[in-house]
C-alpha cells in the first residue's frame, strides 16, 4: 500500500467515525479546498518574491505554511476520493500532456502560455 493510499484510508475513517461523509460532497469539498488555498495564499500574499523564497527559514511562518499546505492536500485528496479520481494517475497524465504542450526547446526559460489544445 502506498503512502497516498494510506492517507486516503485514514481520511475515509476520520470522516466516517464523525459521520461527516454526508457533508463531503464534491461541491462542499471543492469549496473547502478553495478556502484552504485562500488561507495558503494569505500567508504569502504581501511577501516579495525573495521573502516568499525564504519563508521556511522562519520557524513560525514555516509552521503556518506547512499547516496550510497540509489542509490543501487533505481536501484535495478527499475530493479526489469522493470523485473516484486516482490522483497520481491524473497528475502523471497532466504532466504527460504538459510535456507535449511545452517542449523544452520552445519553452525553456519562458513563462508564456501554450496555445489552446484543439
Amino acid at each position: 500500500m502506498t503512502e497516498l493510499e494510506k492517507l486516503v484510508g485514514r481520511l475515509r475513517r476520520f470522516s466516517k467515525v464523525r459521520d461527516w461523509e454526508q457533508f463531503h460532497t464534491p461541491k462542499n469539498l471543492a469549496m473547502a479546498l478553495a478556502g484552504e488555498v485562500g488561507e495558503l495564499l494569505a500567508e504569502l500574499q504581501w511577501l516579495t518574491p525573495e521573502e516568499s523564497s525564504k519563508i521556511m527559514e522562519d520557524p513560525e511562518s514555516a509552521a503556518r505554511l506547512e499547516s496550510e499546505v497540509a489542509d490543501v492536500m487533505i481536501y484535495l485528496t478527499r475530493l479526489a476520493d469522493a470523485l473516484k479520481i486516482d490522483l497520481l494517475k491524473a497528475a502523471h497524465a497532466k504532466l504527460d500532456e504538459s510535456e507535449r504542450r511545452y517542449p523544452v526547446e520552445a519553452y525553456r526559460g519562458s513563462a508564456r502560455k501554450a496555445p489552446p489544445l484543439v
